[in-house]
């Protein structure tokens, strides 16, 4: 692909901002989303904004930790839900209050940490040989496809309750076709931001459709809630979870393994996450970052940002595909475009105004967006599918399962794990892989296999 800004660029100071705003819409619905879910399962009180916060310095961390030279946002892992949801349970949860979520975070971080200095012994080319291109791309891929169905979801849905699909389904679909023509035929600052444009087309849109249903009085025209700007206030500090802990004087040994049993095993299935996704942004930009700044690193910067994120926001932070879905779209892979998305999300948590903007944009809205954001990812793990040899058949066999189980949605529960679809497609593929390795190319036949023996 070839980049407007590689990822040394540093683009102008106007542009900068743009870039930053354009990387926060994107990975904005997801991040606070994973919050919002724990509360409504378990009655805790984490806010958006702290998730924000949390988001903003987790991505500070593991550019620190990456030399800035990965660009990658981290955002709330939905990988850890049910886990945070353990640690809410029991009477020893509701004694820590939320040291819990902190505790539980250190934990998966220092999966990360340890995998991080394996690597650093045992080098990377054992990944590459464990995950050549025909296990990558599909899985790469099944990452995209595996959220369609909730980009579709939210294409349709209404923020209003009584509010019409046909309306969602309108605005949802100005936001896509505003942010494809932008991206396809727009001059070079509309290339750049065709999210923040197609975004606010949408929200445009879903206004107008509002006012419309308040003046003729038919509640289906409106699909935006603006609650959020009621009792708003102009400048407030979000609700950090490290301030809500409890005593820590009654931590005991049972509530560890609890915690331990809910967030280490998922910390080793985001792993494989984590090295889908870098290997996917490294076939976009054209850079191995498995090599540099190296797969050490990177787990270092996501393992450590992810107890800082957990520390403010409550959140375990992963890589998201969002964000590298903007990257190929906007073919910006500028890491100073990240380093200021991480700020903005910072100061933009602490005010009122802003925030209440960003969670009043309707669900249809965000799926438009999405509906590009998924495609791409989908369509990076295919074009790494171009230089595999499909007429093997253990070749054919090992993307048909990626594939096949990656869509059927196939995920494993045990107790408070989860082994969520992209990671048992991943498992199953390089199973099938390794069962097929000894598996010889076939013997030319007919006039072929004569002249070979001449």
């Amino acid at each position: 692909m070839n980049l407007i800004y590689n990822i040394k660029d540093k683009p102008k100071g106007g542009e900068i901002l743009l870039f930053a705003i354009q990387q926060l819409l994107a990975i904005m619905a997801a991040t606070i989303a994973v919050p919002a879910v724990v509360n409504s399962g378990t009655g805790a009180e984490l806010t958006a904004s702290a998730a924000i916060f949390g988001a903003g310095v987790g991505t500070f961390v593991y550019l620190l930790f990456t030399r800035s030279a990965s660009p990658v946002f981290l955002g709330s892992s939905f990988a850890f839900i049910g886990s945070m949801m353990s640690a809410f349970s029991g009477a020893a949860s509701m004694a820590l209050g939320y040291w819990g979520l902190i505790i539980g975070a250190v934990m998966a971080g220092a999966v990360y940490v340890v995998l991080a200095i394996v690597v650093k012994f045992a080098g990377v080319k054992w990944i590459d040989r464990l995950m050549p291109p025909v296990i990558i791309g599909p899985t790469v891929a099944i990452i995209g496809l595996s959220l369609a169905g909730n980009a579709v979801g939210d294409l349709t849905t209404s923020s209003v309750e009584g509010g019409s699909v046909y309306v969602a389904l309108v605005c949802g679909l100005v936001t896509l076709f505003v942010t494809i023509l932008c991206s396809t035929y727009g001059k070079k600052m509309a290339k750049l931001i065709p999210f923040i444009l197609g975004i606010l087309a949408g929200y445009a849109c879903a206004s107008i459709f509002a006012l419309l249903g308040k003046a003729t009085g038919n509640p289906a025209l409106t699909v935006i809630n603006y609650s959020a700007f009621q009792n708003m206030k102009i400048f407030s500090v979000p609700d950090f979870t490290f301030l809500k802990g409890g005593a820590l004087s009654e931590l005991n040994g049972a509530y560890l393994v609890t915690l331990f049993s809910a967030y280490v095993p998922v910390a080793f299935v985001v792993f494989a996450e984590h090295l889908a996704d870098h290997k996917n942004l490294s076939n976009i930009i054209g850079v191995n970052l498995l090599e540099n700044p190296g797969l050490t690193r990177t787990l270092l910067g996501d393992g450590v940002g992810s107890m800082a994120g957990a520390l403010f926001g409550g959140c375990p932070n992963t890589t998201y595909g969002e964000s590298i879905g903007c990257v190929a779209i906007t073919r910006n892979a500028s890491v100073v475009s990240i380093w200021a998305a991480a700020a903005l999300c910072i100061v933009v948590s602490f005010i009122g105004p802003l925030m209440a903007f960003l969670q009043t944009i309707p669900s249809c809205v965000m799926g438009g967006v999405c509906v590009a954001l998924y495609g791409f990812i989908a369509m990076s793990g295919f074009k790494m599918l171009q230089g595999v040899d499909l007429n093997k058949n253990r070749n054919l066999f090992v993307a048909s399962i990626i594939f096949i189980t990656g869509v059927g949605g196939l995920s494993v529960t045990f107790g408070p794990v989860e082994i969520r679809t992209v990671a048992c497609s991943l498992i199953l593929g390089i199973l099938a892989n390794a069962l097929l390795s000894r598996e010889k190319d076939e013997a030319p036949v007919g006039k072929a296999a004569g002249k070979k023996k001449k």
